[in-house]
């Protein structure tokens, strides 16, 4: 039988998507002792890309070349949005603080001065964002230019398609370009896939290989497009060495999930955060919570409990259907944690829009947890459900981080409040 391992902290942070790993970095930046449990499978369904806000309103599909901008007349329209308990000073310094550690862990990212970037997706459309990989930079300069650009896919790769990429830019882009290539090593595999080709450039070897066959496409494109495949870690060292090669500016294209640049960010937060004193407790899952004096209980495991974590606060950034954070059956949506009450319509059949495209987007996507202005949750009589349980992220109730492209913004900035919260009670 094994033996029940106990441990005592300040903060217990509860998942492990953008912002579970983002609160885990802000907590120890401020020397709280933390230990985060959580599934990390979610992460790498992430873009790579940073967004703050990018459309307001949805109904229209308004796309939002200033963000700050966009969070003001979003704040103003949907007054229960998160943001709107943040003021936007906060949000800058939250995306400040995330950026740094990245940049500073060797995941470069760059922005346009309180400007979205537009970045090209592999289905042919554009993507406004705020903070975009550096290794994607050289996209948003092709796009703004117009210059001659080769795009470039690879056989056997699927939810990729240079040839369609190009025709949907055809009358907007005439020097735009496609070819197919063989990744090197790949020959005769049939379907390959980004993590192996993208583990592989680590290698001289495999970078040269790579320029090798590339070089006879490019004749007289003045940038090259790509999946993002460029290298796991230290991608823009990987990408500027084969730039060396080529001649020319190289960039990445966003790919479809579960994504290279989602899978860096993973490795990057789980490289870096027991740095800060975060201890992680990864594929693993809460299996309930309860008090004990003044203080919580979580008991974490995979089929029983096998760690016991007293701790002070918690921090609920468990997601939403994807991570579990929520749950659904034919009457209601639940948490899956605590039971704190979720605001959603009233009715199972007001879940839906009649249209399944419907431009406002359907009601249950604005489903979720209501808190105070300290990020609190609220239980049923409307009060903080504990004064030192905190939620952040896609959890909270009234926002469409999917339509309105804020995703990364809403996690990174609610995990900045909820963890300063915690620190001031």
């Amino acid at each position: 039988m094994t033996e029940t391992l106990n441990i005592d902290c300040d903060l217990v942070i509860i998942g492990a998507g953008m912002a579970g790993m983002a609160a885990s970095l802000f907590a120890g930046n401020r020397n709280i002792e933390t230990v985060q449990v959580g599934i990390t499978s979610e992460i790498i369904f992430a873009s790579g890309l940073l967004d703050l806000m990018g459309v307001h309103p949805v109904e229209g599909g308004t796309t939002r070349r200033d963000p700050w901008q966009g969070i003001e007349n979003l704040c103003r329209d949907i007054p229960d949005h998160p943001y709107a308990k943040i003021p936007p000073t906060i949000i800058h310094d939250a995306f400040e603080e995330l950026i740094a550690f990245l940049n500073a862990s060797g995941l470069v990212y760059v922005r346009h001065e309180r400007q979205n970037a537009l970045v090209l997706t592999p289905i042919g459309t554009i993507k406004p964002s705020y903070f975009i990989p550096r290794t994607m930079w050289n996209g948003v300069k092709a796009l703004e230019t117009k210059e001659p650009c080769l795009i470039v896919d690879i056989e056997g790769l699927k939810g990729f398609s240079a040839r369609q990429i190009v025709s949907s830019f055809k009358s907007l882009w005439p020097g735009l370009g496609h070819a197919t290539i063989t990744f090197p090593g790949s020959a005769n595999q049939g379907e390959v896939y980004l993590e192996p080709l993208a583990r592989s450039l680590a290698l001289p070897q495999a970078r040269k290989a790579l320029a090798d066959v590339l070089r006879p496409y490019l004749k007289d494109a003045r940038f090259l497009g790509m999946p993002a495949v460029f290298g796991i870690q230290d991608a823009h060292k990987i990408l500027s060495d084969i730039e060396k090669r080529m001649g020319v500016p190289i960039f990445e294209i966003p790919t479809m999930p579960p994504s290279i640049p989602g899978l860096r960010l993973k490795e990057t937060f789980e490289s870096n955060l027991p740095t800060k004193g975060v201890r992680r407790f990864f594929q693993k899952r809460v299996m309930g919570v309860q008090m004990e004096g003044k203080k919580f209980v979580v008991q974490i495991g995979d089929t029983s409990p096998e760690t016991l974590i007293k701790t002070k606060g918690i921090v609920l950034a468990s997601g939403r259907f994807l991570g579990k954070g929520l749950s659904a059956d034919r009457k209601q949506i639940r948490e899956s944690i605590f039971d704190l009450p979720v605001h959603q319509p009233d009715k199972r059949s007001e879940w839906h829009c009649y249209e399944f495209l419907d431009p406002a987007g359907h009601p249950v996507n604005r489903a979720g947890l209501v808190t105070d202005d300290r990020f609190r949750p609220l239980d049923r009589s409307g009060n903080a459900a504990h004064d030192r349980l905190f939620a952040a992220g896609s959890i909270l109730a009234h926002q469409d981080w999917m339509r309105q492209k804020c995703g990364s913004g809403l996690a990174i900035a609610t995990a900045y409040a909820a963890v300063n919260a915690f620190l001031d009670i």
